[in-house]
Formats: structure tokens, C-alpha cells, sequence
């Protein structure tokens, strides 16, 4: 799994732009903010939520890690490297999600099922 990998999939999802925040770069739906993908691109910042982070680190404790932003947990950090793609992709597609305005799920939902 490349940084190139994680760019190409979150732009593949509807309405999504690529923007900078801070020194990285920002994946964002609506104006909202669903990953970012730091310049190392070493790793990758997904904002999931309790549950499915949770899930996650417990499936692949090599792979994923807490976010922390400040001292509030916010989502995944994924270790590239070690991460398979199908997960960071299905990690995206519920972040996408989450932040995505329900107009624009419900036009999309078909597509974002299938992906």
C-alpha cells in the first residue's frame, strides 16, 4: 500500500477534493475533512469512528494505531507499509461516509456500495 494508492482511491469517491492542511494534504468531502495523508507518506490519518477504530487496531495492531489530535482520540493513523489495501479503502469509503451530506449519499449510494 503506496501514499499514491490512498490519493487515488479517496479522489475516486464522489464530491471528494484534495487540499493542504497544515503541512500534509487533506481529503475532504463538503468542505469536511475525512483523512489526511502526511508528506512522508510513510502513513495515512483516517477519522473513523469509535467502534470501527477500535476494530481495527485489534485486526491488525502492526497496521493501525490511535489518532490523537491534541489529546482527544479522532480516528486511525494507518502504517502504509503494513496495511492491506482493501482495508484502508473500506476505511476511507466509512469515513467518506460519515462526513458526506445525505444528499449526496443517497445519489452515491449505489456507486459507494459497490466500491
Amino acid at each position: 500500500m503506496r501514499a499514491e494508492d490512498v490519493r487515488a482511491y479517496a479522489l475516486s469517491l464522489p464530491s471528494v477534493i484534495e487540499a493542504p492542511h497544515h503541512e500534509a494534504t487533506s481529503f475532504r468531502v463538503d468542505g469536511k475533512i475525512f483523512a489526511t495523508l502526511p508528506p512522508d507518506g510513510a502513513c495515512v490519518h483516517i477519522f473513523v469512528g469509535e467502534e470501527e477504530r477500535e476494530t481495527a487496531i485489534a485486526l491488525g495492531p502492526d497496521a493501525f494505531e490511535k489518532l490523537f489530535w491534541g489529546e482527544k482520540v479522532a480516528g486511525l493513523k494507518v502504517k502504509l507499509g503494513k496495511a492491506r489495501l482493501s482495508a484502508v479503502q473500506a476505511l476511507l469509503r466509512n469515513a467518506w461516509v460519515r462526513k458526506a451530506p445525505k444528499k449526496l449519499l443517497a445519489a452515491h449510494s449505489a456507486d459507494v456500495e459497490r466500491r
